[in-house]
């Protein structure tokens, strides 16, 4: 009796684990701690969760007394994955294909670089290649910024360098933001404020002719930053909502799209639409570049409200060995009117 009512128990705990694994959404848990990190990799959990069912499957063949306890644990497992599987697959594993440029499209780059790591050489040449006019860069440096401004100039391809950072000591607290001059001068917009602990830049028009660009960096959901994490996507789904603007985000959110839904929002954050799952490419991981596309984590993004029609997106995979653990991603922007 005390063995079912075990097997019982264990049984129930396990399904309400993968319950909350697979949609904490449900029952508003998805920023929580420990939760956060395991819906962030979907494609790893359900990897996992198929390999412990075959494991339970053996047990189940080799033991006649728990072979239905084994063998409930490995159906729960199983449908887990199938489930998120099948979100993973609805976010889209497609994208890449961008569209010929048109009159008021924009190109949107970011890349963590991990503190310069890829050098400047390597983002110009990437935002050179693909006729960037907004670049975004987490965790860069002044220096490395104006380097990659300079070579992009020499280019053919003049840009703005603005920027904000916290200190000089760590480059993990700079973050630099490219704008092409064709888009106008621009400002940082001081007024607003920035992100916790790392921060974020908020460009605007000078002359109010233009999208609102922010080049974003929440910290990471760790330990003792918690409630910094919560409170830069607050205040991120913030600009979104700015009912005075058309609004551009980019950046490491150190988040996915499950992170989000407390702003009311299953296809972005807040008013701002993600554009990898408007094209359905939204399931690709960026980070750790050590970790398949497929299997890694989704947090680096490209958002816009409904002024932009996001048309195409791609996650990079060419620059894994360029000693950043992000993977760039590029985005395609038309505006809405046509």
């Amino acid at each position: 009796m005390i063995r079912r009512i075990l097997a019982a128990a264990i049984t129930l705990a396990l399904a309400a684990l993968l319950l909350v694994a697979c949609w904490p959404q449900l029952l508003g848990l998805e920023q929580t701690m420990g939760v956060v990190q395991l819906v962030a990799l979907r494609g790893i959990a359900a990897l996992v969760a198929v390999l412990a069912a075959v494991l339970l499957t053996l047990f189940a063949l080799l033991s006649l007394r728990a072979r239905r306890f084994f063998a409930g644990l490995a159906v729960l497992l199983l449908i887990f994955a199938v489930v998120s599987t099948g979100v993973l697959a609805i976010r889209g594993f497609g994208g890449g294909a961008f569209q010929t440029t048109a009159d008021g499209d924009l190109v949107v780059l970011s890349w963590n670089t991990l503190g310069d790591a890829p050098g400047a050489e390597a983002i110009a040449s990437l935002a050179l290649e693909n006729e960037t006019d907004v670049v975004a860069l987490p965790e860069t440096s002044h220096e490395a910024g104006e380097r990659v401004r300079v070579l992009m100039e020499n280019a053919g391809r003049p840009m703005q360098l603005l920027e904000k950072r916290y200190d000089t000591v760590s480059k993990a607290r700079s973050t630099v933001l490219l704008v092409s001059t064709a888009l106008g001068e621009y400002r940082i917009d001081e007024e607003v404020g920035s992100t916790p602990t790392l921060p974020s830049v908020v460009a605007v028009p000078v002359d109010g002719s233009g999208p609102t660009l922010v080049a974003a960096h929440p910290v990471a959901p760790v330990p003792g930053e918690m409630e910094n994490w919560r409170d830069g996507l607050a205040w991120l789904a913030a600009r979104c909502d700015d009912p005075d603007a058309d609004v551009i985000v980019a950046g490491d959110l150190n988040s996915t799209i499950d992170h989000w839904a407390r702003f009311g929002s299953d296809v972005g954050l807040a008013s701002c639409r993600d554009a990898a799952r408007a094209v359905g490419a939204a399931a690709l991981g960026t980070w750790p570049t050590l970790m398949p596309a497929v299997l890694a984590a989704p947090i680096d993004h490209v958002l816009a409200t409904d002024a932009w029609e996001p048309i195409g997106f791609r996650v990079v995979e060419s620059q894994d060995g360029a000693g950043s653990d992000h993977r760039p991603i590029l985005a395609q922007l038309r505006p809405a009117s046509g």
